[in-house]
C-alpha cells in the first residue's frame, strides 16, 4: 500500500535533505521523496551530478530541487549543515554519503582510512547533532542513516569501512530510542551489496552476480516504506539479505569473522 503524500508532508515536510545525492542510492532517495511529495536539497561534492539530479526532479516529478556543493569529509560540514537548517525547512534528513577503498589494511594509505572516517562516521555525527536539535525544536522530523552489512562484524579488505557502518548503526539505534519521546523518527538502512556506480566500479563483472545486488529503487522503496511504518531501529532491504544477516548474526564472532572475510576476498581477490 502506497504511503499518502499528505501524510508525508504532514510527518516530514516540507523539503528533504539527501547527502550524498549525486548517484546511486543518494540519487534514488532524491527521487523517492520527491515522488512522496517532498521538495528536496542534494548536497555533494559533484557540481554536476548534483545538477543533473536537480533537474531530473523537477522534470519528473515537479518539485523544487536545489543543489548544494559540500564536502562532508571537510570542516566545512557543520557550518554547510547549520545554514542549510537556517534557510529549509527541513523535515527530513538522509546520510547516504559513503567513501571506501578496498583492500588489506596495511596496502591501503592512512589518508584514505581517515578519509573514510571523517566521511561515514564523523559526517554522520555532524549531521545528526544538528538535524536533531532542529527535530526536537520543531517537535517533529526523521533521520535515516544509510549503514551497512559490513557494519555487523569485521571483515577483510573493508576493516576501516566496515567498522565505521557499525558506528552509524549504532548511533542510529541510540537516536531512533532518544529521539521517539520528542516526536522525532530516526531509522538506520543496513544495505547489502547494491548497484551503485562505486559498486560497479570497484566490484569485478564476473563476480557481482554472486552477491545478489538489489537496484538501489529497490533499497530505498523498501526502506521508506519501512521508514513511514515506524520499523526499525534498523532495517535490513532485501530477502537475501536478511537471511544472510540472520545466519551471520547466530554464528560465533570468530566464525563470522573468517566467513565474511573469505567471501570478501574472493570477490576482490587479494590486494
Amino acid at each position: 500500500m502506497a504511503i499518502r503524500k499528505d501524510v508525508v508532508l504532514a510527518r516530514f515536510g516540507p523539503e528533504a535533505l539527501v547527502l550524498g545525492a549525486s548517484e546511486g542510492l543518494g540519487r534514488a532517495w532524491a527521487h523517492h521523496l520527491a515522488a512522496a511529495g517532498l521538495d528536496v536539497v542534494l548536497v555533494g561534492l559533484d557540481r554536476k551530478g548534483l545538477e543533473r539530479v536537480a533537474r531530473e526532479i523537477e522534470v519528473e516529478h515537479g518539485r523544487n530541487a536545489q543543489s548544494v556543493v559540500l564536502d562532508l569529509g571537510s570542516d566545512a560540514l557543520t557550518m554547510g549543515m547549520q545554514a542549510i537548517l537556517s534557510e529549509h525547512d527541513i523535515g527530513l534528513v538522509v546520510y547516504n554519503a559513503c567513501f571506501s577503498k578496498v583492500g588489506s589494511f596495511v596496502d591501503l594509505s592512512l589518508e584514505d582510512k581517515l578519509r573514510t572516517l571523517r566521511v561515514n562516521a564523523r559526517g554522520p555525527l555532524v549531521v545528526s547533532h544538528l538535524a536533531a536539535e532542529h527535530f526536537v525544536a520543531r517537535r517533529r522530523g526523521g533521520l535515516i542513516l544509510m549503514s551497512s552489512m559490513s557494519g555487523f562484524q569485521g571483515g577483510a579488505m573493508v576493516g576501516t569501512y566496515a567498522a565505521t557502518k557499525a558506528f552509524d548503526t549504532v548511533l542510529g539505534e541510540t537516536l531512533w530510542e532518544e529521539l521517539a519521546p520528542h516526536g522525532v523518527q530516526v531509522m538506520v538502512c543496513a544495505a547489502g551489496a547494491t548497484l551503485t556506480p562505486t559498486f560497479e566500479a570497484s566490484t569485478p563483472e564476473d563476480r557481482r552476480a554472486g552477491l545478489v545486488p538489489l537496484r538501489p529503487e529497490e533499497v530505498v522503496t523498501e526502506a521508506f516504506d519501512a521508514f513511514c511504518k515506524g520499523q526499525g531501529p534498523t532495517v535490513i532491504p532485501g530477502r537475501v539479505n536478511k537471511v544472510v544477516a540472520g545466519v551471520v548474526q547466530r554464528m560465533p564472532r570468530g566464525a563470522a569473522v573468517r566467513f565474511i572475510s573469505r567471501n570478501t576476498r574472493k570477490t576482490y581477490g587479494s590486494r
